[in-house]
């Protein structure tokens, strides 16, 4: 594989809606970034990837776009943009944009003239279909619950939205709609991004025929085989290569649900027609539960451990890896695979950090990820903001599925809420996030955990990721070494080794609170690149402790 920029580089993602807020009114904005450029400059990190800052009505927070070319009036204006471009752009650092195109808004004009009639020129931009037996054209459940159809009484049909009712699916069968999208993105490539992160991408060739899914949750049919890595999905992204990718230096990452490492392979392939890397969930999903997502339960650390590994040793040599713990869709990783206590939130954040970032490809950080924010832990529904937090709470307990302590809990431990808290600057009101009222409520610990008081702490989480950061960037082998599992049979740690050359470096993650023997570097001479305890007990790992040494 070419030596291409974004393979040593750090990704830093921006939820904008909860970052900092300039002028007050409770919402993080453009200018709220700008400002804190140099907070990330510090922490180390190449490229920025903002979540959705397009035109929108924000029924899912602005993954439902009405104007692909122009600015959320929330987060400011296209001035503002292009300063807050150019202002990364000093620092060295790059941009990728949200690119949201397997539907837009019903609010879209795209989609507004669509529903006027049967022959509308913009009709076959969107999925319309005819009632069946006077209902909906399959059984398909949403992703944020319901029917994934919606009836118009206009023209007496229905169109498909695999979200929100607010997110018609795009029809991309349809060249004109796929010449749309690709204007779209050459003209943000001029302006000067740097790359894109694509939602679901993988869902935008829908198999012909639309069958009826599998009912697994109790209500309605599993649309995923049916919507995800469809027949033509890989003929339309090799074409959106051709006609923008190719023509710019860009990276670009696909958020790809379901897929698997033969899949992936295709759509992040080394001869580069297609995408740089894609996002999977496999990692995600290791906890099962009859309720899909909906569960109290942490994950095995073994279990997330053969996924990840799997992924490693088969994309070796024929695809680039992704490599995160959490992002806007997903709990905070602390809470989720560490221990959010305050005896043990420092330390396993820094471990669970250490596991990630020592693997094969490019590593993402979260948003607070980098001074180890917790989980909300909200105490009722009228604190959640999320549309799919609220449906779900809605049709579960109502279905008398859960209870409404039940999906509380559920919530607790898994809502996407939980990571779209506002960012904790500092312990002034709100969390120096706003001066106003934040759309969202801050995270309670806000005194305890803020960057103010990381960056005041040389042995704070902070600086911990800064130095991951920075060893990236200086050692090939954390680059390019080839992984190899070890002790993979232990219950406890997580180890491996990256080798390149005569060079090998050993990693190992102490999953637990208890101390753990461990004997990987009994004997054996070697820099120790970094570590989260100061001293070491020998033959041992500390509970949640973390060794990186390089053997040459």
């Amino acid at each position: 594989m070419s030596k291409a920029w974004w393979k040593s580089s750090v990704i830093y993602q921006i939820y904008p809606r909860s970052f900092a807020d300039s002028n007050g009114d409770g919402i993080g904005d453009l200018n709220g970034i700008t400002a804190h450029l140099d907070y990330l400059k510090e922490l180390g990190v190449d490229v920025i990837w903002l979540s959705p800052i397009y035109k929108s009505p924000n029924d899912d927070n602005g993954y439902d776009i009405s104007d692909y070319q122009d600015i959320m009036t929330e987060f400011g204006t296209m001035e503002d943009f292009d300063r807050m471009l150019s202002e990364m752009h000093k620092r060295g650092i790059k941009l990728v944009m949200d690119l949201v195109v397997n539907h837009s808004s019903d609010e879209h004009r795209w989609f507004l003239e669509s529903k006027k009639s049967k022959d509308n020129p913009y009709r076959d931009y969107y999925i319309w279909k005819d009632p069946k037996d006077g209902k909906e054209p399959n059984n398909w459940g949403g992703c944020f619950g319901g029917s994934a159809w919606q009836f118009d009484e206009e023209t007496g049909m229905y169109y498909l939205h695999c979200f929100s009712k607010k997110q018609p699916d795009l029809n991309w069968e349809n060249p004109t709609v796929r010449d749309e999208v690709f204007n779209m993105m050459t003209w943000w490539c001029e302006k000067g991004v740097d790359g894109f992160r694509m939602d679901v991408i993988n869902m935008i060739s829908k198999v012909p025929g639309y069958p009826d899914g599998e009912i697994r949750d109790g209500l309605h049919g599993d649309m995923s085989p049916y919507v995800c890595n469809g027949p033509r999905v890989h003929e339309y992204l090799q074409e959106m290569n051709q006609r923008v990718l190719s023509k710019f230096d860009l990276i670009t990452v696909g958020e790809t649900p379901g897929v698997t490492t033969d899949e992936a392979k295709q759509y992040a392939n080394l001869d580069g027609s297609e995408l740089n890397m894609v996002f999977q969930f496999e990692h995600m999903g290791t906890v099962e539960s009859k309720f899909g997502k909906w569960t109290t339960k942490k994950p095995e650390m073994k279990k997330v451990r053969a996924v990840m590994n799997k992924w490693q040793t088969e994309l070796e040599g024929k695809a680039w890896n992704s490599l995160y713990w959490d992002n806007h869709d997903q709990p905070r990783a602390v809470s989720r695979f560490g221990d959010d206590s305050p005896m043990y939130r420092e330390v396993s954040a820094k471990m669970i950090a250490t596991c990630l970032h020592m693997m094969k490809g490019s590593p993402y950080i979260y948003q607070g990820e980098e001074i180890g924010m917790t989980n909300a832990y909200f105490k009722t529904i009228d604190d959640y903001r999320d549309i799919e937090a609220i449906n779900a709470y809605k049709e579960y307990t109502e279905s008398g599925l859960m209870t409404e302590e039940e999906m509380l809990n559920c919530l607790k431990m898994i809502s996407r809420d939980n990571a779209r808290t506002p960012m904790q600057w500092d312990e002034s009101a709100n969390a120096g996030f706003t001066t106003g009222t934040p759309w969202i409520s801050v995270n309670k610990n806000y005194m305890q955990i803020n960057a103010k008081a990381a960056l005041e702490d040389k042995d704070s989480v902070f600086y911990y990721y800064q130095k991951l950061i920075q060893l990236r960037h200086q050692y090939e082998v954390i680059v390019e070494g080839v992984f190899h599992g070890l002790l993979e049979d232990n219950d406890d740690i997580y180890a491996y080794e990256r080798t390149l050359g005569d060079e090998k470096l050993v990693v190992a993650c102490n999953f637990t609170n208890k101390e753990v023997p461990c004997d990987l570097f009994e004997g054996k001479e070697g820099e120790e690149l970094i570590t989260n305890y100061k001293n070491h007990v020998a033959g041992a790992l500390q509970p949640y402790e973390t060794r990186v040494i390089l053997y040459k």
